[in-house]
């Protein structure tokens, strides 16, 4: 077998900050000797989130059983979703900007056309849908539980209470044509073809997109741990995946 150098590109705060965290919850359940110390399962779980690299690699990699390997992320990975912020945290840091950005994202998954839940028909692919919740500048606030792909976007954010809570704190929110009809505080651009737009609705629009830009960086932040980008486990712990990530990029990133 061929083994070569790697690197993973994310600070070593990263590292940093699950180390700690993996160390204060070995110590509260008592857990004894382990193959990898903290610093090493940090390690491991980041080249899985990071890199989207395999259990089968990452046990060659890292000298442990496949088993092995797979307690540590799921260890990981529950304890980074538990610190995540919840919708009530979200909407307080929300209350201290001028407005947030709400837009939803398909995460792609390995599933067969039968899998009719999953199949979203406005990208014409299988996935699990969540919505972002972004500040002005595009920094990531909130990512939603995942829902199946078929889920319209304005469904899931009024499942999620993210329209009402928004509403509840008086927060503007800035989304796009799929939230129409949302209400309260959600703004969205004009409906109609461009050319049958008035200049005004034009300059409305243009200006509304603008605004709403910057909701697209949080969205590629998301995307930027590659295991997000096509997911093959099961979709029962997507929610928990999208939750780690969170955590890791709001308190190291």
């Amino acid at each position: 077998m061929l083994v070569y150098p790697s690197a993973i590109d994310l600070s070593s705060s990263h590292l940093q900050f699950l180390a700690r965290e993996l160390t204060t919850h070995r110590r509260r359940i008592g857990s004894r000797w382990r193959r990898l110390d903290p610093g090493r399962q940090a390690l491991l779980v980041l080249a899985h989130l990071r890199c989207g690299d395999t259990y089968t690699r990452l046990a060659v990699g890292f000298g442990v059983g496949l088993a092995t390997v797979c307690r540590y992320i799921h260890e990981a990975v529950e304890l980074l979703a538990a610190l995540a912020p919840d919708l009530a945290d979200a909407a307080k840091v929300a209350s201290r900007k001028a407005y947030v950005i709400l837009d939803g994202t398909l995460l792609l998954i390995d599933r067969v056309a039968a899998d009719r839940p999953y199949y979203s028909g406005k990208h014409k692919r299988h996935g699990m849908n969540v919505q972002v919740l972004a500040d002005p500048a595009g920094r990531l606030l909130r990512v939603s539980p995942a829902l199946p792909g078929s889920v319209h976007d304005l469904t899931a954010a009024r499942i999620h209470g993210i329209v009402d809570a928004l509403a509840a704190a008086d927060i503007p929110c800035w989304a796009d044509k799929a939230y129409r009809g949302a209400g309260g505080p959600v703004r969205v651009p004009y409906r109609g073809k461009w050319h049958n737009l008035s200049p005004g609705q034009q300059a409305v629009n243009r200006s509304h997109a603008r605004i709403r830009a910057p909701g697209e960086r949080a969205v590629s932040t998301l995307k930027t741990w590659r295991l997000l980008r096509r997911l093959r486990c099961s979709t029962t712990h997507i929610t928990n995946l999208t939750r780690a990530v969170l955590t890791l990029h709001l308190n190291a990133g």
